[in-house]
């Protein structure tokens, strides 16, 4: 009868519009703020201000999808994304940061990359780039030997001319 109940799924957090709360929030599971809260938020989930939403917070999420208003510090273990009708008034620590246009940001941003991240990648590009410098080199060197070759052909008409 309940053969879909096999794994526990978190229940997400919803404060509705029209909602005010205050306090600090916990969660293990997503947030979504809607209405406005006032508070510290810790969630290790992820935390969405709608575009009604307005949060005078302190935030510390894994990701933070900004649509309407923050007003306080915004800390990330992944994902940070502003959209357009976001606004953040406050410092932000995010490993990626992503601002859609007409987005608003006021503060500090501090970017860090995590350990996994932290190795550099190889350009992919690299080796086209070293390939065409190859490509490059070898059309100098071929206009040098005709020149070469026309300098020669010119000595042996002189010599011919002399002789």
């Amino acid at each position: 009868m309940f053969k879909d109940s096999k794994r526990l799924s978190l229940t997400d957090t919803l404060i509705g519009q029209g909602t005010h709360a205050e306090g600090k929030m916990e969660c293990e599971a997503g947030l979504r703020i809607e209405g406005e809260f006032r508070g510290d938020i810790d969630c290790h989930g992820d935390v969405i201000i709608g575009e009604c939403g307005i949060a005078r917070s302190n935030i510390n999420a894994r990701d933070v999808t900004i649509a309407g208003k923050v007003f306080g510090d915004v800390t990330t273990k992944g994902r940070l994304t502003i959209t357009a009708t976001g606004q953040v008034h406050g410092n932000i620590n995010a490993h990626i940061f992503v601002m859609q246009d007409g987005g608003i940001f006021t503060g500090a941003c501090r970017m860090e990359r995590t350990q996994d991240n932290s190795r550099s990648r190889p350009l992919v590009e690299a080796e086209p780039v070293q390939q065409q410098a190859g490509a490059r080199e070898n059309k100098s060197e071929q206009p040098n030997h005709a020149q070469n070759q026309n300098q020669q052909n010119g000595k042996d008409k002189r010599q011919q001319q002399a002789g």
